[in-house]
């Protein structure tokens, strides 16, 4: 496999790079910010790219937030963007269960270990939802509990589906409630497997950590809807209508942006070393996922 094209401070290779492409999938976290420290001249390269007519989609797996509160925080941020070029695992998760699931009702309501970004792209899909935000479930188990779950008395009659995101509350309780539901049979589905969630310039847990102890239970894998999942490749692409070979996926991280990218085909992928991954990791012999080029920064894409 031939060596990721180094780009930063190469203005004739940026452009020839830039050039190949119509379409430029973005990974958010690590690539434009990290928590709220936006990254130099992002704002400038996202309005360079798009001057040049390039079709941009934000393609995040961060499941907290919806559309609508990437929105918000493009807008502080003071980067340009409209609701609809915003593609998250909570979206891409809500478009499958709604549109290509599409469970018989009543047995199609959704339980969800996760946050408010879920619930609202659910209820964008028309798509009925118990747990998540639910304060009932903040709290410690208690001895009657137990038996509530397991004689089914506590638990929701119309649940076919369990979908793991990212909960900053997550707790035995949910947890429990989670897996009583897996073993009477509803579909195991979770926005993303992220290991970790890179925000304040350092990393936490994720995602796929917060679900791993319904995994553990389960003893069984999700279907994930976000990165690498290529069924949230196939959403992008039903939503967006994009030729693959003239697109590229930019990200930080290689088993899930820059894999992404490769598994779907793209016509490039390009690692940004401002997250989780370094050079190192692609560099080299042997590497398993490996770039097609790569910069320091995404503003160094001004050249």
């Amino acid at each position: 496999m031939s060596q990721p094209r180094y780009l930063t401070g190469d203005k004739a290779g940026i452009q020839e790079f830039l050039d190949k492409f119509d379409v430029f999938l973005f990974d958010c976290d690590g690539v434009l910010w990290s928590g709220d420290h936006l990254f130099p001249n992002v704002a400038e390269t996202i309005e360079m790219l798009r001057g040049q007519g390039k079709q941009l989609v934000f393609v995040t797996n961060n499941s907290t937030k919806s559309r609508a509160d990437y929105k918000k925080k493009f807008d502080k941020m003071g980067i340009p963007c409209e609701v609809d070029e915003v593609f998250g695992s909570s979206y891409s998760a809500a478009v499958y269960i709604a549109r290509i699931l599409k469970l018989p009702a009543p047995k199609n309501k959704v339980y969800v270990l996760g946050e408010s970004g879920i619930e609202q792209e659910l209820a964008s899909e028309g798509v009925q939802y118990v747990g998540g935000t639910d304060l009932a479930l903040r709290r410690a188990i208690e001895p009657e509990d137990f038996a509530a779950i397991a004689d089914g008395s506590s638990l929701d009659p119309d649940v076919g589906i369990v979908l793991s995101g990212l909960d900053f509350h997550v707790n035995y309780l949910k947890l429990a409630t989670g897996f009583a539901y897996l073993q009477r049979g509803a579909i195991f589905l979770a926005t993303n497997t992220d290991s970790t969630l890179p925000t304040a310039h350092s990393l936490f847990p994720g995602a796929g950590s917060v679900g791993a102890g319904l995994v553990k239970a389960f003893g069984k894998e999700p279907l994930a809807l976000g990165k690498p999942s290529q069924a949230m490749m196939d959403a992008i692409e039903g939503k967006f209508h994009f030729d693959r070979s003239k697109t590229c996926m930019v990200g930080d991280r290689l088993n899930t942006d820059i894999q992404f990218g490769i598994e779907g085909k793209l016509g490039g992928t390009l690692a940004v070393l401002t997250g989780v991954n370094k050079k190192e990791d692609f560099l080299g012999e042997g590497k398993a996922v490996v770039p097609m080029a790569y910069i320091d920064t995404l503003g160094d894409l001004l050249g």
